[in-house]
């Protein structure tokens, strides 16, 4: 029992509490120990867990990407994948199978499903952001509802961004991690180019 408390003291004290390197496991059962803590990490969290986070968990000399494509060989028959999307790695349900997890629960139905206004004031809050009210009044010809900005707030997929240049200094609205995940975005770099129709005059 002393033994116990003296090996557990130096963890309490901010010694080496958590073992990354696990130099004392053979080279394959390290490797497989480091996939499974990527898989933990990664099942625990809600959102895209970027490199620097993984690599926490693993030895300094490890990869994680390849460590990543080895868990990603392992899922292939899985319903699930592991995706890279907004900076970092999740696991994502397989399209073929959206239909079943809709006829189960209809998970994720009400926070997916946008009107033609919620969706074209989205499309341009992200091509056009930092942007305030005013400016997408601009776009759209009238004023945008702020129970419409307050419904795309709430699914969390615009936030607050910096203040406009404008008289009064208004908020602006730019999209979130929330956005790039939900649309399978890495970046906002990846944003379909616009085709702008018709001639301006």
């Amino acid at each position: 029992m002393t033994t116990a408390t003296r090996k557990r003291k130096p963890a309490d004290e901010g010694g080496a509490a958590f073992d990354r390197e696990l130099d004392d496991l053979p080279p394959e059962l390290r490797w497989r120990e480091w996939m499974g803590r990527i898989e933990a990490v990664l099942f625990a969290s809600a959102s895209p867990v970027g490199r620097e986070d993984l690599a926490r968990v693993v030895g300094q000399g490890a990869s994680v990407e390849l460590l990543i494509e080895d868990i990603q060989a392992e899922l292939g028959g899985r319903p699930y994948e592991l995706t890279q999307v907004a900076g970092g790695w999740m696991f994502r349900t397989r399209p073929q199978f959206a239909e079943a997890i809709k006829a189960a629960a209809d998970l994720g139905e009400q926070s997916l499903a946008f009107t033609e206004m919620e969706m074209g004031v989205l499309c341009a809050i992200a091509y056009h952001q930092p942007i305030d009210r005013a400016g997408l009044a601009d776009i759209f010809g009238k004023e945008v509802s702020r129970d419409l900005l307050a419904r795309l707030r709430y699914k969390d997929l615009i936030t607050s961004g910096p203040r406009s240049p404008r008289p009064g200094a208004p908020h602006t609205f730019v999209t979130t991690e929330t956005f790039l995940v939900t649309f399978d975005l890495q970046s906002l770099r990846d944003l379909p180019e616009l085709e702008l129709g018709g001639e301006s005059s």
